[in-house]
């Protein structure tokens, strides 16, 4: 299994934007057909929603890969 951290600066990130910014799809409107598709998990729950808010402290996971999102850190 492939492990990705996503650090989140904001208070959350839609779940095919996450997807797109970890590259695992070129764009937000391929994150929501493969959210659409059913193979999105948010922790370990079948995820239909594109526009899921995923927080800090969620898992979200493709197949083999797990994304964990975390906060990321303050006063860089």
């Amino acid at each position: 299994m492939q492990s990705l951290t996503f650090e989140l600066n904001d208070d959350f990130v839609e779940v095919n934007q996450l997807l797109k910014l970890v590259g695992l799809v070129d764009s937000g409107g391929a994150g929501k057909n493969l959210v659409a598709s059913g193979a999105i998990n948010v922790d370990g729950q079948t995820e239909l929603r594109k526009t899921a808010k995923i927080r800090a402290g969620q898992t979200v996971s493709l197949g083999d890969v797990r994304i964990s999102v975390v906060a990321a850190a303050e006063g860089g």
